[in-house]
């Protein structure tokens, strides 16, 4: 049964703006605190079980074959501290260290891309525009391409 998510309001800027992340300014606050992440980690997800089936068989599966909740509690937990906001992972399950937690899945041209058109959607799903989002898109990229571990 799916979490029900209730609309986040974003402190996003105009499209054409020149943003940049400030300590006091952090793309966790653009997207609307700890609430508003973890509704773009569900949105993630979502877009990986409507659209990326074979990275989405990659996580641990619920009894309707969606990505599990325990995957997208980790991940919403993750993206909270990369994001700027309280480092709630690394109290619970220590330091990320993505290369090793990744090591061992393949994560291929195929993997990295299909992560990273799912994650545009989740951004899009937000409403995430403008300067942030320019941030967000070039960043998640370098991170996707990061954990790649073999060729193809």
């Amino acid at each position: 049964m799916p979490i029900e998510m209730k609309p986040v309001g974003l402190n996003l800027p105009d499209a054409d703006d020149d943003w940049i992340p400030r300590m006091e300014d952090m793309p966790f606050h653009r997207l609307g605190g700890e609430t508003g992440v973890r509704a773009l980690a569900e949105a993630f997800y979502d877009a990986m079980d409507a659209n990326e089936p074979e990275l989405a068989r990659l996580h641990e599966l619920d009894a309707n074959g969606k990505v599990g909740p325990g995957t997208r509690e980790r991940f919403g937990l993750f993206l909270i501290g990369w994001l700027g906001g309280p480092q709630h992972y690394m109290e619970k399950h220590g330091h990320p260290r993505l290369r090793m937690r990744h090591g061992h899945l393949p994560v291929n041209l195929g993997h990295r891309d299909a992560w990273v058109r799912s994650m545009q959607r989740a951004l899009d799903a937000r409403g995430v525009k403008g300067g942030v989002r320019r941030f967000l898109d070039q960043r998640f990229a370098e991170v996707a391409d990061f954990l790649r571990n073999t060729e193809g």
